[in-house]
């Protein structure tokens, strides 16, 4: 066969490494290796936008496949085929003969053909005395069979992602409506809170979402909006739902202060003397705990945290709580004022506010004073971390100006 030679093309058209290059990996083709050419040629059409081609480079390549006589490209069979333009342009849909040249350029670029020019630059077949092709002279289908495996995934890729942006887009449009009727409801009916500055939020969200254009800016999006409709529904659940009894309840918050006090214990031990003195001195309060962010979204709006994680990266909720522990030393807050955190929030979302503290350090006259302030808020019900890090996230964003909420 004629794939395993490495040629130049005819004419002033240059040779380049790459080329060189390809023509090397064609030559390494498997021996014995076969594929179905529609097969091949549906995973480039899907894998198009990676390849950088357009729909008249995918037809031209069609045409160059209905030319080769078989319906599998096989390693044991010739596999160049040599058409004039003439015959190409009548099998593309009448395509010009200048803009077929650029599509064959194109193909020939994303390493899809290569050309096996002849002497004169013509595109012929030469025969034997027993009329077998001993060497023909044209575009070479090789590297379609070289890189099938290859195409193949990028094409399931590509779907891939194509699913996974039509979800997103399918979670931002029903979040959004969420949001919107959610906000009507409460100001037609009354309900207490800043819905004006909810609504704000909402329309700034929108508007960022109009120049999200790859799938990681609209996760961002999303992102965002799933936190602004978690605040929302907590700002109505607080009103809406009633505070449990102190009889039925206190078997959760002795089983909530427990859990939160060996979770702390892990990663800031305390004296006797403090959980006592805590336990006599502080009445036992019913806190509902803070709703979970995603951690992905706390790093983005409070990144500096992860100079504190060990290695220097936060994989999992346990690394930014010990990050937590580091950044709570090194800002000087005790460890009493960071239990009691703890105990109030909850330890994923005390190890948030102190990533917040964290970000904001150049305002904060006393860290720990600014701490145990928010403690208070959460226990009064007064204070929710989500206004905090929506701002931050709007701070870390390039030419982002104003003064960040603390909520």
């Amino acid at each position: 066969m004629q794939t395993g030679n490495v040629t130049t093309p005819f004419g002033r058209r240059p040779m380049t490494l790459a080329l060189v290059k390809g023509q090397l990996a064609t030559a390494k083709i498997k021996a014995g290796k076969t594929v179905d050419k529609w097969k091949v040629y549906r995973s480039a059409c899907e894998a198009r936008t990676v390849l950088g081609l357009r729909d008249r480079a995918l037809a031209v390549l069609n045409a160059l496949l209905s030319f080769y006589p078989e319906q599998e490209l096989s390693e044991e069979s010739n596999l160049i085929v040599f058409p004039s333009n003439a015959q190409l342009a009548v099998r593309a849909n009448g395509i010009a003969g200048t803009t077929l040249r650029e599509n064959l350029a194109l193909l020939v670029q994303a390493g899809l053909i290569q050309r096996h020019d002849s002497p004169n630059g013509k595109r012929y077949a030469r025969k034997g005395s027993d009329g077998e092709i001993e060497a023909a002279y044209g575009f070479s289908l090789a590297p379609l069979l070289a890189r099938a495996e290859e195409l193949a995934t990028l094409a399931h890729q590509v779907a891939e992602e194509s699913r996974q942006r039509r979800f997103i887009k399918e979670r931002i449009t029903i979040t959004r409506r969420d949001i919107r009727k959610l906000i009507t409801a409460a100001v037609e009916e009354g309900a207490a809170g800043n819905w004006q500055a909810v609504e704000h939020e909402l329309v700034a969200a929108v508007a960022r979402l109009k120049t999200a254009k790859t799938t990681a800016a609209l996760k961002e999006c999303l992102d965002e909006l799933t936190l602004l409709s978690e605040e929302t529904i907590n700002m109505l659940e607080c009103q809406l739902i009633p505070q449990k009894t102190d009889v039925n309840d206190s078997g959760n918050r002795q089983h909530i202060q427990n859990s939160n006090t060996e979770s702390l214990n892990e990663l800031e031990p305390s004296s006797r003397h403090e959980q006592g003195a805590k336990a006599a001195g502080r009445p036992r309060r019913n806190v509902e705990p803070l709703r979970a962010f995603p951690l992905n979204m706390v790093l983005r709006a409070c990144p500096q945290i992860s100079d504190y994680a060990a290695g220097g990266v936060i994989s999992h909720w346990r690394d930014l709580m010990s990050a937590a522990v580091v950044v709570r030393s090194t800002l000087g807050v005790s460890p009493s004022a960071y239990q009691e955190a703890c105990e109030a929030m909850g330890p994923e979302s005390a190890a948030i506010a102190m990533a917040c503290v964290l970000e904001r350090a150049g305002h904060i006259h006393s860290p720990g004073g600014y701490l145990r302030d928010l403690t208070r808020r959460t226990e009064r019900g007064e204070f929710s971390l989500g206004p905090m890090l929506m701002s931050l996230l709007r701070a870390q964003e390039p030419g982002a100006a104003g003064s960040l909420a603390s909520g």
